[in-house]
């Protein structure tokens, strides 16, 4: 994956992605620091409650799927 600090992205794009990864890989280390950073960038409470609730149910499906074993074969892309 590439670094999202270096990336060619918008700067909302790109908090979104810190945002994102952060949730994902530090969920302890996560607080109202990272929330204030989306606003700071533009985004409603709405927008942050709608990203986090994508966040956590990709995580959940990919965290079932793992638990599960699931297997993705070539004829399914």
């Amino acid at each position: 994956m590439e670094d999202p600090n270096t990336a060619p992205l918008e700067p909302q794009d790109k908090g979104l992605v810190v945002f994102a990864e952060k949730l994902t890989r530090e969920p302890g280390r996560f607080g109202e620091s990272d929330v204030e950073a989306l606003r700071s960038l533009g985004f409603s409470d709405l927008a942050i409650h709608d990203t986090v609730q994508v966040v956590a149910l990709f995580n959940y499906y990919n965290r079932l799927a793992d638990g599960l074993g699931v297997q993705v074969s070539d004829d399914n892309l």
